[in-house]
Parts: C-alpha cells; sequence; structure tokens
C-alpha cells in the first residue's frame, strides 16, 4: 500500500477536526426541555456522526485512521460523561452508537480509498 499524499492528510485532519467541534457543540449545547425518551433516531444521529468524524481519515490514510479510532470512541465516552454538567442527558446506547458509528465509518472510509486509490 502506498502512502496517501500529505495535502489529502491534512484535509482530512482538518475535516476530522471541524466535525470534532460541530459533536462537541452540538451535543453539549444545553437543552431546555428534559431528555426525550429513548429514540431510534436520536441513536441513528449519533451513529451517522461518528461515522463522518473517522471518515476523511479512513478515506485519506487507513493506518492512521486506525490508530485514531479508538480516541474517537473515548470522545463519545468523554461526551457521555461530561454532557450532564450541561443539563443533558448521558446514555450507554449513545456511546455504542458512536462506537458502531466509528467502526462504520473505517470500513466505508477503507471502502472509499480503495476505490480511489486504484484510479
Amino acid at each position: 500500500m502506498t502512502r496517501p499524499a500529505f495535502p489529502l492528510v491534512r484535509i482530512a485532519r482538518a475535516l476530522t477536526l471541524a466535525l470534532a467541534l460541530g459533536i462537541l457543540i452540538t451535543t453539549l449545547w444545553p437543552s431546555d426541555a428534559p431528555p426525550p425518551p429513548f429514540t431510534l433516531r436520536d441513536k441513528v444521529l449519533h451513529f451517522l456522526a461518528f461515522a463522518a468524524l473517522i471518515l476523511p481519515m479512513a478515506v485519506a490514510d487507513p493506518r492512521r485512521a486506525l490508530a485514531l479510532a479508538p480516541a474517537c470512541i473515548a470522545f463519545g465516552a468523554a461526551i457521555e460523561i461530561i454532557q450532564p454538567a450541561f443539563g443533558r442527558g448521558a446514555e450507554w446506547l449513545d456511546l455504542l452508537a458512536d462506537a458502531l458509528g466509528v467502526g462504520a465509518g473505517l470500513f466505508a472510509g477503507w471502502l472509499m480509498g480503495a476505490v480511489l486509490r486504484r484510479r
């Protein structure tokens, strides 16, 4: 496997940081309403957000993405731990959705990267 071009990795890193900031803001934004009961929509949003978080690096540099995956899951765990301080609810199922999203984002990114590298 050839090493990815450095500009592509820089772009992936910038996208990943921007997505992490967006996730952090949206998950810690205080909510005036009580936490909703379990909804599948909420879990799907967690899944998609964390799939998107790892996707740019998984496309650009799969090895770095694999190394980044545990940090992404830890990021989701940290968010769940501190959410109550922001008037938000913490849920184990949210963390599970985050972790599954990271796995799906890795897989999708590896496939996309493989297709792009073949061209």
